[in-house]
């Protein structure tokens, strides 16, 4: 287990620093031109919709309100993977990291547009009242036959099961409220199969009504901790852009890193974040009621830039702490926790609440789009395999070092965001930038 765990790793690393880099720098330079830096462009035509669905909302009844299916897809990028799974780009890529993460971040936004617009010119209406739509629908166009489409849903019933955040916060949880960790297993399956079986209508409900509170106190006591250091910026800016180039020698605790480790952690942490050409996203937001995909592909951009942000607040705030070089054995969860008790009291509870809150809703949108694929590839059984493989497989990973579920989620991202992006750059042409001018 020891020898394939090490083979799988190398090859995962082998494939975020080099074919990633070049798929997503390609396809995201070539969109970025193509459309006239859309990323910068769209960005207050796209806040000004997003203030119309909140007056007006949709006048579509089918399918799920637009903001309900942003916040459900925001649910789902938003959570353990900015807080701790970001930090493992810092403490194995060190400071550079963060540049690839930006810029991913900024040419990822671009193909988040194209895989939204797609998925949603493509979608079928279903029978409980939606639609059903994303990769496995676009991929249809793209490619000849059912290959690429069956093999992403499988890919996607295996990415949908988060058994990665599923883990930290089952250690998160156990560890800093003292809980019979089984039980904490047993109370999250019950919940995570509840609400994920209820759908994007009823994971939008808890987006909109639960997310935006913990994240806006996150997001203030981030900034609070990093203007109160605003001294050390500078230099960590610096840094920051320095090792992007030239990685970061060892110091204090930390071994040391090379320019391909910066690239590697920094984009993988990004596209596995942001949902950046993994598909997940693409299968959420198409049960939107807009009629016009450019609408909802538009506002998708918006949650990449605030997931982007978040993940550089958590990040900024350990380099100020040092206690990736002067700790770096801690696990990353305990990073960003030491680091706000240097300013808050109550973060072990504080902490593993908003991991409890964020990781919730992640873990949840991630089973719904698996269940919507377990049920493409087998409309009569999918389901109910899909939930007893659900169950198996996140208590399984549980005992394993996060590490691990980490990088089966790390692989399974790589094989989508090849056929995803190949599909995305076939249909290209088909890709329109938004006019803004719609009636709503």
């Amino acid at each position: 287990m020891f020898s394939l765990f090490n083979f799988f790793s190398r090859v995962d690393s082998f494939f975020w620093a080099n074919i990633a880099f070049i798929l997503i720098v390609s396809l995201g330079v070539f969109m970025t031109v193509r459309m006239g830096f859309f990323q910068l462009t769209s960005v207050p035509g796209a806040l000004r919709l997003f203030w119309s669905f909140i007056i007006s909302g949709s006048k579509e009844k089918k399918g799920v309100h637009p903001l309900k299916a942003f916040f459900a897809s925001v649910g789902g990028m938003i959570g353990i993977g900015n807080i701790v799974g970001v930090v493992t780009a810092l403490q194995i890529g060190g400071p550079g990291a963060l540049f690839w993460l930006w810029l991913t971040a900024f040419l990822g936004s671009i193909i988040k547009y194209s895989e939204i617009y797609l998925g949603i010119k493509y979608r079928v209406p279903n029978s409980r009242g939606g639609y059903d739509g994303g990769p496995i629908y676009f991929l249809k166009a793209a490619f000849k036959g059912m290959w690429a489409p069956t093999l992403v849903a499988v890919l996607l019933c295996i990415y949908g099961v988060e058994i990665y955040q599923f883990t930290v916060l089952t250690d998160c949880l156990s560890s800093n409220w003292s809980l019979n960790r089984p039980l904490v297993m047993l109370v999250l399956l019950t919940l995570i199969l509840f609400a994920s079986v209820g759908g994007v209508k009823r994971i939008g409900r808890i987006g909109v009504y639960v997310m935006p509170v913990f994240v806006i106190i996150y997001i203030v006591m981030s900034l609070y901790v990093i203007i109160s250091n605003a001294a050390l910026l500078p230099a960590i800016f610096l840094s920051v852009f320095k090792t992007a180039f030239t990685g970061h020698s060892a110091v204090g605790g930390f071994v040391g890193s090379s320019i391909f480790l910066a690239i590697q952690h920094g984009m993988a942490r990004a596209a596995y974040s942001a949902d950046i050409g993994i598909g997940y996203d693409s299968i959420i937001q198409s049960e939107s009621s807009v009629t016009h995909s450019e609408k909802q592909a538009s506002i998708s951009v918006i949650g990449v830039f605030i997931d982007s942000f978040i993940c550089t607040m958590s990040i900024l705030m350990v380099l100020i702490s040092g206690l990736w070089t002067a700790s770096p054995q801690l696990a990353t969860s305990d990073l960003v926790q030491n680091t706000l008790s240097l300013y808050f009291p109550y973060m072990k509870v504080f902490l593993p609440l908003f991991l409890l809150v964020t990781g919730f809703t992640t873990i949840i949108a991630y089973m719904c789009v698996g269940l919507k694929c377990a049920r493409f590839l087998s409309p009569k059984y999918g389901e109910r395999i899909y939930v007893l493989y659900g169950i198996f497989a996140f208590i399984y990973f549980s005992y394993f070092d996060p590490s691990v579920p980490l990088l089966v989620m790390s692989i399974a991202g790589a094989l989508l965001l090849i056929i995803n992006l190949l599909g995305i750059f076939r249909l290209r042409d088909e890709v329109k930038s938004p006019s803004f001018v719609y009636d709503m």
